[in-house]
């Protein structure tokens, strides 16, 4: 027997106001402990899973980020079901169902709710693997809790026999004097957790409630979408009914199993209470008994004198009440409904839009990093440092060519975006120390340097000269540099050139000669030259990078670019030909999508698109930040992302939106949001940025490497290209100036 623990994220709480809202319920809450209920279910039922089964979590669209960020802290993987709307507890096991038995047609299914309190995580799951074991496909088998005091908050079971037992008939909640009789006469309450067969429950289904099991059916999403689904459309038209009264009721397969553990639905602050771990915030009970508080950080409540009452402090309202009456916070809900419905839930924070965001990044680029790069970041007769503290002050040491080329760059581009910063001197100073401190005698430049200027690696990179074509072409388009800079920029090509493959593209040097990302930004060089220059030879190696690009580096079937190749351009060998880096897949479909435009070609643009879908895929559900690292088969193998992600994310979600129309410009305009709120995560106010972020949201310690600036300048540089464009008014205006 497989077992595949199904947890049930619905039910808002509103018993518990106001700490439990629509868009925070109570099940995300830590109502008894650190740990929220939710999570106390997954530690709960996660071991029932085995090797073979998996945990399935269903759960609305807007508690995404809560069921994510909760499974990530406790390191728990999941299949997550999202509804697209509630329709209550029959729809939403019908999908955990339809989707188990795609995945194992013998699979059963123990159906726990997400906000229940069971200290006991060992009972529990000796009596869900019993109750599991006597379904076998035969059976609904749910947990009936035996009493320990009479409750009107509850539902109760009827069971036939002692222990395991079919059911007699299915309680409603009584009143007081009735649940005492219950006692009396062996009913249980019914916890609301059931083990059955996935087959079973949809055939129970399909005989009871036929619209609830065709509408899970139609709307499972497909067999290879992910560990995050959304359920298709059709789950809307499910009727909206429990299973209690879809199928338990009806059934003649139902029984019961009693079991003695501690139970609690945690439905009501009398529940939280005698949980014994609900208080929570700074508190002073002086002569006060039985009382229960709840308050955020930075609010003491102090308690005089008083018995047996519930404080709830949230940042908008306060719940004074008698834990005896807790049951009817409902009735003081609704009349909160009536009479001031905006506290009914929090007021959400928008996500900070597109055209908001880049024109703080307009004022971030020319009040804080520009000025700050052109000075502290810029060293007499030495050219542009390497990086600077996080304090804003230098730090001396080697520098490498690359970070003189790409500051040369940034600082030429922002004089075309009419920035009226000390640009021009910082151009000189970029140009000067390549043509002094780092050209070789044959005209290349070499690796790096030392502080005094010593040759430290004389390699000649192919991705070094790229960034050195690239810095001269955007200091012809400023106007800057002296005698006009396409003449060292024919030199050095034409030497790139004599040292072409005879099968296509360049050696790099170094360890691995044959790469996706030095021909990359020979690509990006050569189109920005061929912008401005009539030399048709630039055309002509875009052309032939480009064509290397469709050929070679993407994969035919899966749309992905690799990075690493052996001599005739086929993936290399062992773990560098399987990586690939979400990154490159967005500066690719970004370079791409530039080129079929200039070129009128459909097939350059088609790779683009599923360039850009590859990398899409490398975007973290949890944190929404662009991971570094995944294989070829999608799985991450590294969780960490660089800032660097962002940009090219952003700059091709830009293109892309703009090759599109209505729905799909939509989407991916709503990417490129996403993708500026991810770079901005990086971004500090003092117009520095921490580069390597790690899967728990920490960044590493150290230094804001220069050389980021360049992408960074590259993203706003996009977003100030389409400003005014059809589609894109929210960017109207946006330039340095």
């Amino acid at each position: 027997m497989i077992l595949y623990p199904v947890i049930l994220c619905g039910g808002g709480g509103t018993r518990l106001w106001p700490a439990s809202r629509p868009s925070r319920p109570k099940q995300f809450l830590p109502m008894s402990g650190n740990r929220s209920l939710f999570q106390d279910a997954v530690v709960r039922t996660a071991p029932l899973a085995g090797q073979d089964g998996k945990v399935v979590v269903v759960g609305g669209v807007a508690h995404r980020g809560w069921i994510l960020d909760q499974l990530a802290e406790l390191g728990v993987e999941a299949q997550v079901l999202l509804e697209p709307e509630a329709r209550d507890s029959a729809p939403a096991m019908a999908a955990a169902a339809a989707w188990i038995q795609r995945e194992n047609p013998d699979g059963v299914a123990a159906f726990v709710a997400s906000d229940h309190h069971i200290p006991d995580h060992d009972a529990f799951r000796h009596a869900v693997r019993e109750a599991a074991g006597a379904a076998a496909g035969v059976r609904i088998v749910t947990l009936g809790v035996r009493p320990d005091a009479p409750s009107a908050a509850y539902g109760y079971i009827r069971p036939a026999g002692r222990g395991l037992s079919a059911v007699d008939a299915f309680v409603e909640k009584p009143d007081a004097a009735t649940a005492s009789d219950y006692i009396a006469r062996g009913y249980l309450w019914n916890s609301g957790n059931f083990m059955v067969s996935a087959g079973l429950l949809l055939d129970q289904l399909a005989t009871f409630a036929p619209g609830v099991e065709a509408a899970a059916r139609a709307a499972l999403p497909a067999a290879d979408g992910g560990t995050v689904q959304v359920l298709g459309p059709a789950f809307n038209a499910a009727p909206k009914i429990s299973i209690d009264y879809a199928v338990m009721e009806r059934t003649r397969l139902a029984s019961v199993l009693a079991v003695d553990f501690v139970w609690s639905d945690m439905g009501a602050w009398d529940a939280i209470a005698a949980s014994g771990e609900g208080d929570v915030g700074a508190h002073i009970f002086e002569d006060a008994d039985g009382c229960l508080v709840r308050a955020p950080d930075g609010v003491l409540v102090a308690l005089l004198g008083v018995r047996n009452l519930a404080v709830v402090v949230e940042r908008d309202a306060v719940l004074i009440a008698d834990l005896g009456r807790s049951q009817d916070v409902k009735r003081v809900v609704e009349r909160v409904r009536a009479s001031s419905p905006a506290h009914l839930d929090f007021s959400p924070t928008p996500p900070e839009g597109l055209g908001d965001g880049a024109r703080r990044l307009a004022d971030w680029l020319r009040l804080r990093a520009l000025p700050l790069w052109a000075t502290v970041g810029l060293q007499a007769g030495q050219g542009f440092a390497e990086t600077l503290g996080l304090d804003g002050r230098a730090l001396g040491g080697a520098s490498r060519s690359l970070v003189q080329a790409r500051q040369t760059y940034v600082y030429a581009q922002a004089a075309q975006r009419g920035w009226a910063g000390p640009w021009r001197g910082a151009v000189d100073s970029g140009l000067a120390a390549l043509a002094t401190r780092f050209r070789r005698p044959d005209g290349d430049v070499r690796a790096s340097v030392a502080l005094d200027g010593t040759p430290l690696d004389e390699t000649a990179r192919l991705y070094d000269q790229a960034f050195v074509l690239l810095a001269l072409a955007a200091t012809r388009a400023a106007g800057a540099g002296g005698a006009d800079p396409e003449t060292a920029a024919v030199a050095l090509r034409d030497r790139i050139l004599a040292g072409a493959l005879p099968n296509g593209g360049f050696r790099e040097a170094g360890a691995r000669p044959y790469q996706a990302n030095a021909q990359m930004h020979l690509l990006e060089a050569a189109m920005a030259w061929e912008g401005q220059s009539e030399d048709p030879v630039w055309a002509q190696l875009s052309d032939r990078i480009v064509d290397l690009a469709l050929t070679r580096f993407i994969d035919r079937d899966s749309g992905m670019l690799r990075e690493f190749f052996d001599a005739d351009w086929q993936p290399a060998a062992g773990e560098d030909g399987r990586l690939v880096e979400p990154g490159h897949q967005f500066e690719w479909a970004w370079l791409l999508t530039r080129h079929a435009r200039a070129r009128g070609r459909d097939d350059i643009a088609a790779a683009a698109r599923r360039l850009y879908a590859a990398g899409r895929a490398g975007v973290a559900l949890r944190s929404g930040v662009a991971q570094d690292a995944l294989n070829d088969d999608g799985t991450v193998r590294s969780g960490r992302a660089r800032l660097w992600p962002q940009t090219e994310w952003l700059k091709a979600a830009l293109l892309l939106a703009r090759e599109s129309r209505d729905g799909e410009r939509a989407v991916l305009l709503a990417d490129a949001g996403a993708a500026l709120r991810a770079l901005w995560l990086y971004l500090t106010p003092d117009g520095l940025w921490r580069d390597k972020r790690l899967p728990d949201g920490g960044f590493v310690d150290e230094t804001a490497p220069a050389s980021s600036l360049y992408h960074i300048m590259a993203a706003f540089d996009q977003l100030a290209a389409l400003a005014g464009e059809p589609g894109f008014e929210a960017l109207s205006g946006l330039e340095l100036g």
